[in-house]
This record gives structure tokens, C-alpha cells and sequence, in this order.
């Protein structure tokens, strides 16, 4: 539970117990006459270890960014910034919203802020922007400093195999981290083409996109934006076709019975999900936006990196024909589509 100090305390001694109770033995009194503005660390306490660690969601926020250089953030490291001089906040409603939680659009936090949006001296540069996302170019790599999940195999878990919380853990499964991750590129208007609700049906032999960005080559609104794309294997209904939600913790959960069937029972129960009494594993998909972690501007990609042979783009993937270099650009590859 977030309350007051969480985020303003700072003597970063406040520590929560059980039911979001403050801990025993803390000075209380030194604490709330510590208060101030948030700072990094009261930010990323939560939001530097989601997932159940460091690193383990997002790529671009992890324990890093306590005191980064100017390589790992130049907002953070080179300019001193903190999280709220860019999710700035009015009455308690701090701006940006995840594509992993909400599908609202509202109050979004964008380079835009800040900066103008045809901000380079070179042309070249600037005729790419109603195309590519700030973030495409200058978030060339992520993760920079600590690796971060990209894959997660709940079917091999319950194994007395050795654990390694980046490896294998028997009540969680087998894990991929990367670090100095690659982003993978797509379309987004900055909402959602769709969002997976329990219940919705599956192809278990396609991957489910949990949370897809909307947005085309067609789209005049969208941006080519990077992203972490987490990928995974989850437990699903293998006659109704929809993903499950285990019990996990607690009696009769799968980290005390390391029982599958007995956690899809216990969980569908609790969610008023119908369950078959047959399961199976089924691949999946989640995208994280890429906004933190960008380094001094002459580290931003270059030409090649995008273009000719051994580009990172997938342009036939994004709906060119090929490469905007020899094919033209978004709307000339539009127009002989016609």
C-alpha cells in the first residue's frame, strides 16, 4: 500500500510489513519530519523492482538510475533529474501511464514537454519525426546496466533443479534475462489495439499479445516507437481455450502443493472463471515502451543502424516494402500501394 511516506520520506529507513503496516522498531517521528518532494529513490523503491526484483519488468527503470551517469540516463546522471521533473503531478495525479496496466490515454508524459519537436540542425533528422518516436533513435539500447526478464516458462517450474533467481526458481519456472537489450520496433499511436481480459479465448498455438499497440503504417497518428516485448509461457484452459489464473500463495497454492491442477481449480474459483479440469501451457506476449535509460545524443543511432543491409528495422514487419532508403519514405510507400 502506498501511503505518504512511501513516496515522501527521506530518511530511506521506512520499511511496510504485513497488511501495509509500518515495520517494527522504526523512529516514526524522524521519519515524518524527513518529508519532501519524491526523489528517485522513493520512485523506484516500487517502481525499480517490479515484477519481484530489479529489472525483472520494464528494461529502462532499475536500480541503476539511483545515481546513474550521464551514459545510463542524461536526464538523471547528466542533468540531475528527478522522476517528478518529468511525471509531474497536480493534486495527487501524477502524469504517464503505462501500456502494461491502463489502456487510458490521458495525462501522458511525452519528449514533447520539453522539447520542440523538429530539434535538429540537420533536416535529414528532422524529416523523421512525424514518422519515428524520439525514443527510437535515442534509446538505442536498454538495460544497460542490469539485465532485465525477457522470457518466463511457468510450465518448468516445480523442478528441484539449482536455483538462480536469473536462471530457475521451482516455484516460478526457467527465466531469460538480457542485458544491453536491442529494442524490437512498432507502430503506436500511444493507445491500445486491444486488451487481454480473463476469460477472453486464445489460439494456444499463436502467441496471445497480452497488451498490443494500436497503430499502422496507415496511421497518420502513429510513430515507430521501441519496445520490450516480454515473452512467456502461462498456464491456460486447454478445453475452453482462455488463460488461468493459479493460486499461487497461501493454502492449497502452487508454491506450497507444487500442484497445477489444484492452483487452476483454487484460482478459478476465487475469479468465477469456469475450469475444465484440463490445462496446458500457452505462449505469450507483453510490450513495455521504452522512455528512460538515454544516453548523451552523439550515442543516439546512426543511418546504418537502421538502414542497408544490416539494419535493426524489420520494414517489411512495419508494412514497407522495403527500406525507406531505396523505397521512400511513409507516404511515398503509401501512395504505390494504391
Amino acid at each position: 500500500q502506498v501511503d505518504c511516506l512511501v513516496c515522501h520520506e527521506q530518511t530511506g529507513t521506512y520499511v511496510k510489513a504485513a497488511a501495509g503496516e509500518p515495520a517494527e522498531g522504526l523512529d516514526l517521528v524522524a521519519i515524518a519530519q524527513s518529508v519532501g518532494l519524491p526523489t528517485r529513490r522513493n520512485c523506484g523503491y516500487c517502481h525499480f523492482n517490479g515484477g519481484g526484483g530489479n529489472a525483472v519488468k520494464h528494461g529502462d527503470l532499475d536500480e541503476s538510475l539511483y545515481y546513474p551517469n550521464e551514459q545510463v540516463d542524461v536526464h538523471m546522471g547528466g542533468l540531475g533529474f528527478e522522476c517528478v521533473d518529468c511525471h509531474r503531478t497536480e493534486n495527487h495525479q501524477i502524469r504517464g501511464r503505462s501500456i502494461s496496466v491502463s489502456v487510458d490515454t490521458a495525462n501522458q508524459v511525452t519528449c514533447l514537454d520539453c522539447h520542440d519537436g523538429q530539434p535538429h540542425e540537420d533536416e535529414r533528422l528532422n524529416s523523421h519525426t512525424d514518422t519515428l518516436a524520439c525514443q527510437t533513435c535515442h534509446v538505442p539500447y536498454t538495460a544497460v546496466r542490469e539485465p532485465t526478464k525477457i522470457y518466463w516458462d511457468w510450465s518448468a517450474a516445480g523442478q528441484d533443479l539449482p536455483e538462480d533467481p536469473h536462471e530457475y526458481l521451482k516455484i516460478k519456472g526457467r527465466f531469460v534475462y538480457e542485458s544491453n537489450l536491442e529494442p524490437e520496433y512498432a507502430w503506436y499511436n500511444g493507445s491500445l489495439a486491444d486488451r487481454y481480459l480473463l476469460g477472453d479465448p486464445i489460439d494456444p498455438t499463436q502467441p496471445t499479445v497480452i497488451n498490443p499497440p494500436a497503430g499502422s503504417i496507415d496511421d497518420p497518428t502513429a510513430q515507430i516507437w521501441p519496445f520490450k516485448i516480454h515473452r512467456g509461457m502461462q498456464i491456460y484452459d486447454a478445453v475452453n481455450n482462455y488463460l488461468l489464473q493459479p493460486k499461487t500463495v497461501g493454502e492449497g497454492g502452487y508454491w506450497q502443493e507444487f500442484d497445477w491442477d489444484l492452483a487452476a481449480q483454487l484460482g478459478s474459483e476465487a475469479v468465477g472463471l469456469e475450469y475444465s479440469g484440463e490445462y496446458g501451457f500457452a505462449p505469450t506476449e507483453m510490450y513495455w515502451t521504452l522512455s528512460h535509460m538515454v544516453p548523451p545524443a552523439d550515442d543516439a543511432l546512426e543511418c546504418s543502424e537502421c538502414h542497408g543491409d544490416h539494419g535493426r528495422m524489420d520494414w517489411e514487419a512495419l508494412g514497407y516494402h522495403g527500406d525507406p532508403m531505396e523505397w521512400g519514405g511513409r507516404e511515398s510507400q503509401l501512395a504505390q500501394s494504391k
